[in-house]
């Protein structure tokens, strides 16, 4: 099957969703996709340093102005999209990514793995990773940034049937884009990790991300990565199919070689 996959890497401006979102919907207009990812906490920026200003920002799903925004914008460029934002449940706060497609289904992550101080603003995610259906039917999974560190966030999307793991981040740490190399090879996924890029400063608070959005292979080899400051938007044609392929030799498969009963998993 043949399947246009994009990257969007870009610096948002903090605490301004609805200008965020503008800014992405020009830079989606006219593209040719169908599935694009974009990075973690997209509309809101990252360095938050009080509740108030996560609040200022958080969306209700399905109510939500900005959700309903991507549902539109979704349907009229005929593309799955996923993207990272902060989401309120009730009286909760979570670091979540959407899937929303083209025939208005949805499906929302939310982040397992929180990482430094996003554990003073969000909640840890309460649901297990599970596989979504995203354009065409293709089987698609869901982890955000810091979940990269656990081969067990990539590992259950895989054992669940994901074909692409979609990654929106806000990456600081160096390691990630190399790691994703092992964590598709290992599960024979095709990965999309989406990043921001510049340096964002509230207050005494500062931190610079690192950019190089990709997209991999089910051999961990690199199809685009993009520079650590560059924003824009790369596209690369794969066909998801060749992650059902979990051989490695004529006699060993990735799954079905592995062993559980001698893996400690307290």
């Amino acid at each position: 099957m043949k399947y246009i996959v994009s990257v969007l890497q870009y610096k948002p401006e903090f605490l301004m969703p609805q200008k965020n979102f503008a800014k992405i919907s020009s830079m989606l207009k006219g593209l040719k996709s169908d599935l694009i990812v974009l990075p973690e906490l997209a509309l809101s920026g990252y360095v938050f340093a009080h509740q108030d200003e996560v609040d200022k920002v958080a969306e209700s799903i399905p109510e939500g102005e900005i959700f309903q925004g991507f549902q539109a914008l979704s349907k009229s460029i005929d593309s799955s999209i996923v993207y990272g934002f902060a989401e309120k449940a009730k009286d909760k706060y979570y670091n979540s990514a959407a899937l929303v497609n083209p025939d208005g289904s949805y499906k929302i992550y939310r982040k397992i793995h929180l990482y430094f101080r996003e554990k003073l603003f969000f909640s840890s995610g309460n649901s297990p990773f599970s596989v979504s259906i995203a354009k065409k039917g293709v089987k698609i999974g869901m982890m955000i940034c810091f979940d990269w560190q656990f081969p067990e966030s990539a590992r259950s999307l895989a054992l669940r049937g994901a074909q692409i793991i979609c990654h929106p981040s806000n990456l600081v740490l160096p390691w990630c884009q190399e790691a994703m190399k092992t964590r598709s090879l290992e599960n024979r996924v095709f990965s999309i990790t989406s990043n921001r890029t510049g340096t964002e400063i509230n207050g005494e608070h500062r931190q610079y991300f690192t950019g190089k959005g990709q997209i991999l292979d089910t051999k961990g080899e690199i199809l685009i990565r993009m520079n650590d400051t560059e924003e824009g938007i790369y596209s690369v044609e794969i066909d998801p199919e060749l992650a059902s392929d979990k051989q490695v030799s004529e006699v060993n498969s990735v799954f079905a070689d592995r062993r559980p009963s001698m893996y400690y998993l307290p």
